[in-house]
């Protein structure tokens, strides 16, 4: 399927007004298991991709071409909706133009702005910082111009509950969607009746609301958080917190063993393989051998 295809088919399925649950991926192997398992959409994490090529934390240390590169690679393994994760655009709204041109390039179907300053940090830590609402509107108007293909979607994230209060964040949120925002994302609320009310006040245009595993936000049922009104319910680090948890429990079974086979903790060779579409290569193969 062509890019603008898996696009126009992401914008309709949104505009129904039920809720796509969305899990991260930080490489492409997590994203064919997101894809295996069913799953209508594909999130590339910035602190994901972080945490995981790098080994460090989200503090803003990932720059564009490395998340263009990993873009191409998922887009290369899935046909998923990808939704990607540019913090900040990378700069002032010229450099948000270039980045939205680069993803959308690199087979994007989204992209997530948000309004903090640079370096931003996490959305779920402590001493965050947004720029002035004159700065941040210019992200979204310099995304929604740059993109080529109108169902690209543009993806506004404000993370100014925590500087400003939730009304401040409300208000911004209202902002980017007069810009021109198709998504906005109201980060780290705190409280059942701030999330509540946050489809209520913006209402007609879908929200995506982030569920942290041990963050900021209460953990809220899909079903429920679809019934308030939700268009995105994201987990944006669930593959890799479970995969940092997988490796630590194989890890410490080889140190104490000694030893490892597949009756350990551990996926099979045979599962391994599948993951990564081996018999599809070996038919391919096959075929220009002939």
């Amino acid at each position: 399927m062509m890019n603008h295809e898996i696009n126009k088919a992401f914008r309709e399925r949104l505009n129904t007004g039920k809720a796509v649950l969305m899990p991260g991926a930080a490489n492409a192997l997590a994203a064919r298991v997101i894809d295996q398992l069913g799953f209508e959409a594909v999130y590339i994490s910035g602190a994901g991709l972080t945490n995981t090529n790098l080994g460090m934390p989200d503090l803003g240390f990932i720059s564009l071409p490395e998340i263009a590169q990993h873009t191409s690679a998922i887009r290369n393994s899935t046909e998923l909706p990808i939704v990607v994760d540019a913090d900040t655009g990378f700069g002032n709204a010229l450099n948000v133009h270039h980045t939205v041109r680069t993803l959308e390039r690199a087979g994007a179907s989204a992209i997530q702005l948000e309004d903090q300053v640079n370096p931003k940090r996490c959305g779920h830590f402590t001493g965050k910082h947004v720029v002035e609402l004159v700065e941040a509107r210019s992200r979204i108007k310099a995304a929604v111009d740059a993109r080529q293909d109108p169902n690209f979607l543009v993806v506004a994230r404000t993370d100014a509950c925590a500087t400003q209060g939730f009304d401040a964040a409300i208000e911004r949120a209202q902002a980017f969607i007069e810009d021109g925002a198709d998504i906005t994302f109201v980060e780290a609320p705190q409280s059942m009746e701030d999330i509540h009310s946050i489809p209520r006040r913006l209402n007609g245009t879908p929200q995506l609301i982030n569920l942290v595993v041990g963050g900021k936000t209460p953990i809220i049922d899909f079903s429920t958080l679809d019934e308030m009104g939700f268009g995105l319910v994201l987990y944006a680090n669930v593959a890799l917190q479970g995969a940092l948890k997988g490796m630590h429990d194989a890890l410490s079974f080889l140190k104490t063993d000694g030893r490892m086979d597949e009756s350990g903790p551990v996926a099979s060779f045979e599962v391994r393989q599948g993951a990564v579409q081996k018999a599809y290569y070996d038919e391919m193969e096959k075929r220009y051998m002939e």
